[in-house]
């Protein structure tokens, strides 16, 4: 299987919504820091982490909160410099306009932790696993937080009603809404470790709740792919029929539920090198 174009397609559609990425876009639960330093046993001292597909830092400052020195990759001009901005300060941490399976490290040292969140499944796995394996030291590791939408017993009814819009105006999954929680494998957890890099990963799991306006949650859906790839007509009809119907609700908003899987696998001793010449040494 050959190797994908790093970077393009609706991977780039984020980089055109950078500060409202930053406005809209929630972070993730402090809890999640707490048990990827745990589990990777980087609880003491500093570390050094890179970080795949930083965007404006949402999940970089929990990384910072922990001490930690970072080195953030991110393809988006736009997102990037917002990150430098909202990060200023934080912690020892740098953003590197660049694909992770283009970049060229410019450190001698290898890192303790990959680390990526919402952002490794637009990588391509024919190169990614490779390249985490040869950036890490003996002994370190990768993580891959994965972002759901769900739906768990007594959920906001309003995603399943909506899907009558979704599929009015062609942009239906066909699932008729967000699954419950329960029902989502850890996504990354099989690759991980048939990459033949990586261990079997430790797998945490958060589900949690936000409560949105319609303002709001509009400007949340405006930062997702499909949604600004969307026809005008589409983007228009969609969200004006949510509009009504969150104006339609007693308190006037709605309450998404996410999943957030963290996966956290140790560097296999002897990774495989990737032949000579190949993207991931480059």
């Amino acid at each position: 299987m050959g190797e994908q174009e790093p970077y393009v397609g609706l991977a780039t559609t984020f980089d055109t919504a950078a500060e409202l990425y930053e406005r809209a876009r929630p972070g993730y639960p402090e809890r999640l820091f707490a048990d990827l330093a745990a589990t990777t046993g980087l609880v003491t001292g500093p570390a050094r982490v890179l970080e795949v597909g930083t965007g404006t830092g949402k999940a970089t400052r929990g990384l910072l909160a922990r001490g930690w020195q970072v080195v953030g990759l991110e393809p988006g001009r736009e997102l990037a410099t917002v990150a430098r901005r909202v990060l200023a300060g934080r912690g020892d941490v740098r953003v590197v306009v660049s694909p992770f399976e283009r970049w060229e490290a410019d450190e001698s040292v290898p890192f303790d932790l990959v680390f990526a969140a919402t952002a490794w499944h637009w990588l391509d796995p024919e190169v990614a696993y490779r390249r985490a394996a040869e950036l890490l030291r003996p002994g370190g590791h990768l993580a891959i937080v994965a972002t759901e939408h769900v739906s768990p017993a007594g959920g906001d009814d309003f995603f399943r009603q909506v899907q009558r819009i979704y599929a009015e105006v062609g942009m239906g999954d066909g699932q008729g809404g967000p699954q419950p929680p329960g029902a989502i494998a850890a996504p990354d957890a099989l690759a991980m470790a048939g990459s033949g890099f990586f261990a079997s990963p430790t797998v945490h799991r958060y589900v949690w709740s936000r409560d949105y306006t319609a303002d709001e949650y509009l400007a949340v859906l405006s930062t997702y792919s499909n949604h600004i790839a969307a026809e005008p007509w589409q983007r228009r009809t969609l969200f004006d029929g949510i509009r009504q119907l969150i104006a339609a609700r007693p308190a006037g908003t709605v309450r998404k539920h996410y999943l957030n899987t963290l996966q956290i696998a140790v560097r296999l001793d002897r990774p495989p090198r990737a032949p000579s010449g190949s993207m991931a040494t480059c």
